[in-house]
């Protein structure tokens, strides 16, 4: 008895309270319930392969060797493209003599498709079917989603739609939420009272604005159209953007030693950016675009992102005001106001972090759109090169040869999935930051 007695006193001396439960982080709820939004997680996961083939497109479909050795030397004729492309290095002699299919290859890596988006096999023109006869040497260069009508492999044009839709929907939804979030958060931060500027900040962002279109964009426009390396002369283009804003926001100082540039000047900036989004959400966005390109003289994917970025962001613009006419109320905001922080370091610290959830959901089902957009304008054949291999152009080659079904069926599927998964993503995105869901 005194033995039970001493071993229960020590079980009860060896109890430690229950450690109380950490709260959990908005974030780490938003995750958990996303998770348990099944098909937004099937969706998501889609959405990794979709980014896997636009980005690995070159290791999947081409009609380079990966790797292949041609008298005792060794070459890497994909990886030595992208070098190429970004001026670090040219190609060897003997590859501009030769086409890829008449070396001596003692050892040969190809891609799983071997031939590139506008490889033309002449043996298989007039759109051959994936289950007709097809002319090969081998079974290797079976043409898998069979050709279209000059002889080039659908599977390797669905591959590089991949990467322009991928190009499209991120870049044009870049453009939309960099300047919904800067008019949206000035909007509704400030109003049409609060924001003064002086004339010297407006004159040199208005000089920077100058400067960053002709030299970041005017002038490189030729390289951004027909480059294969987009995203590297891309990020020069944003870079001397910046630097142009940066520099003559650093003047501003000295240009307010002058008294008539140090005034400054109310701006209304909620009635602006209300009465703009108003504007152009009056105007269909297709019917818009096709305007624009009309009195263009040359045509490019390019123009593209730019302008359905610049008609995208009116949503983004909307929800952020919305959240910041809410947040500029909060107690915390009126704290760092009141020991004296800048109106702009209140706005990024603070403010726009927690004004993001909405812009999130925005985002998701806007590359949808951007995606769906473009295939539009590509299958109209407006705004888009000739010779551009997107999903909208391989379904207008179906409108020109009903019989090869393969050329709607293919490229139709992959536009209906991949703005399936993104417009699924969209919804779980929404449920799981929905306040109102059970945790």
């Amino acid at each position: 008895m005194m033995g039970k007695m001493i071993a229960w006193l020590r079980g009860k001396n060896n109890t430690r309270p229950a450690t109380p439960a950490r709260p959990q982080h908005y974030w780490g709820i938003v995750k958990r319930q996303f998770r348990n939004h099944r098909l937004a997680n099937w969706a998501l996961r889609g959405l990794y392969c979709f980014i896997f083939i636009a980005v690995f497109g070159d290791f999947l479909a081409n009609d380079k060797p990966i790797y292949c050795k041609i008298e005792n030397e060794h070459h890497f004729p994909v990886f030595r493209e992208y070098a190429v492309n970004l001026g670090l290095a040219t190609w060897q002699g003997e590859f501009f003599r030769k086409d890829w299919d008449e070396h001596n290859y003692q050892t040969k890596w190809m891609p799983p498709i071997p031939y590139s988006s506008t490889s033309l096999d002449r043996k298989n023109t007039n759109s051959k079917s994936p289950f007709g006869p097809q002319k090969i040497a081998d079974f290797r260069y079976w043409h898998w989603l069979g050709t279209d009508d000059l002889g080039r492999d659908v599977a390797a044009g669905l591959i590089k739609g991949a990467r322009v839709a991928m190009q499209v929907g991120m870049v044009s939804m870049l453009i939309a939420t960099l300047i919904g979030v800067f008019l949206g958060t000035l909007a509704g931060y400030f109003g049409d009272y609060r924001l003064q500027i002086s004339r010297a900040r407006i004159l040199c962002n208005g000089i920077a604005a100058f400067l960053s279109y002709f030299y970041g964009i005017q002038t490189r426009m030729f390289v951004l159209q027909e480059t294969e390396a987009f995203g590297w002369e891309l990020s020069k283009s944003i870079v001397l953007i910046l630097f142009f804003f940066s520099l003559l926001n650093a003047l501003v100082s000295l240009c307010k030693k002058i008294p008539f540039f140090a005034q400054k000047i109310r701006l209304p900036i909620d009635l602006i950016v209300m009465r703009t989004i108003e504007i152009l959400n009056s105007i269909p966005g297709l019917l818009l675009i096709l305007s624009i390109v009309a009195i263009l003289d040359k045509p490019s994917i390019f123009y593209l992102m730019i302008f359905i970025g610049l008609i995208g962001w009116t949503g983004i613009a909307r929800f952020i005001r919305a959240e910041m006419l809410r947040i500029r109320q909060l107690d915390y905001i009126q704290a760092a106001q009141s020991i004296g922080l800048k109106d702009w370091q209140i706005m990024l610290q603070h403010a726009i972090p927690n004004a993001l959830t909405p812009v999130l959901i925005t985002i998701a089902f806007g590359i949808a759109g951007a995606i769906l957009l473009e295939s539009t304008l590509s299958f109209l054949g407006v705004g888009v090169q000739v010779d551009a291999v997107t999903w909208g152009a391989l379904l207008r080659e179906a409108r020109a040869n009903f019989s090869a079904w393969w050329l709607a069926i293919f490229p139709g599927l992959a536009i209906f999935v991949t703005v399936s998964l993104f417009n699924l993503v969209g919804e779980g995105l929404a449920d799981a930051m929905d306040p109102n869901q059970k945790q």
